[in-house]
């Protein structure tokens, strides 16, 4: 094997988590082990993939076959490490592309990631496999959608989102049928389709899990206590707005019930790399929320925070994601 592995570092992408990509992309750079890693950051945006050298020149990646031609030759990327959230690196179309091409990549694969990206399919499958899961209705686009019908359903106070988005982006806490026509309206800026959800009254919990060497590798549970009426995208990105309390202040039962569930759901979804599922535990009873499988890696955010808890170094918990990745 060569000595140093090429390394492409994915991050920008088309939602409105750009900027949350590019601080975990940040992190991901700081963190590589430069001795093992030549790290090119692409800056991918629409149909535009960019990498910017040291000297601040712009070259464009050749899609034909995910190289980029520099001045010291041709370079042939080894792994894809995928810091893109939203579309297109969590949807599965930047999955699918490098399936074509055969490059390797840190994320799940493209089946997985479009079908947990999409919340609505992601809960009718949770449910399958037992989960506990809020009340939900769909609205698409162009809907004649009943206000007091979606109320009656779901109950209030609930939350209106869109159906495939991240970071909170577009999600409002509904209160009075009078807001909701508001918060549809907010929530399909962000997507063609919108979920009308229940709301469950209890503790947020995330809990992180990823394929090492020895195998699934669970994470210490984080709790999430917001100081904004839910965990918004204020309180998720802003210093100071939310409390994250890791190891969670649980017991022993309930840390162990969520690490079996954990573990069970990765193996379920078929789950590559490092991904986070969020929950709620309410009266000892856990709710399935959502699934993410390009979290967060900013140093704020939740999984480095597990990672370092669990004993990892950021070099080491990001080399072994490449590492499985390639194998």
């Amino acid at each position: 094997m060569k000595d140093k592995l090429n390394i492409a570092l994915l991050m920008g992408g088309d939602s409105g988590e750009f900027d949350v990509s590019i601080g975990s992309a940040g992190v991901i750079r700081k963190h590589l082990n430069t001795f093992r890693y030549l790290v090119y950051p692409i800056l991918v945006r629409d149909n535009t993939w960019n990498y910017q050298n040291d000297e601040g020149e712009t070259i464009s990646v050749d899609k034909n076959d995910f190289s980029l031609s520099l001045k010291s030759g041709k370079i042939k990327f080894d792994c894809a490490f995928i810091a893109i959230h939203g579309t297109p690196g969590e949807d599965g179309k930047l999955q699918g592309y490098l399936d074509m091409i055969g490059v390797p990549y840190t994320s799940c694969d493209l089946t997985t990631s479009a079908i947990t990206f999409n919340k609505y399919f992601c809960n009718d499958l949770a449910l399958q496999y037992g989960m506990n899961v809020a009340k939900t209705c769909l609205i698409e686009q162009g809907d004649d959608w009943n206000g007091k019908e979606l109320i009656d359903s779901v109950g209030l106070p609930c939350f209106v989102k869109p159906n495939k988005s991240g970071s909170s982006v577009g999600v409002s806490k509904v209160y009075e049928m009078s807001e909701l026509k508001a918060a549809v309206e907010k929530a399909f800026n962000e997507d063609d389709e919108v979920l009308v959800q229940q709301f469950i009254s209890g503790r947020e919990m995330a809990c992180g899990v990823f394929l090492s060497s020895q195998g699934i590798k669970v994470l210490p549970v984080t709790e999430i206590i917001s100081k904004k009426d839910f965990f918004d995208y204020e309180a998720k990105y802003t210093s100071g707005m939310a409390e994250e309390i890791t190891p969670a202040n649980i017991s022993d039962n309930e840390s162990i019930a969520c690490h079996d569930m954990t573990s069970f759901l990765y193996k379920k979804f078929k789950c590559k790399g490092v991904v986070r599922f969020d929950y709620f535990l309410s009266d000892n009873k856990w709710w399935f929320l959502e699934v993410n499988t390009v979290p967060g890696f900013s140093e704020g955010s939740i999984i480095p925070k597990q990672a370092r808890t669990a004993g990892f170094t950021l070099s080491d918990f990001f080399a072994e994601l490449i590492e499985q990745a390639i194998k």
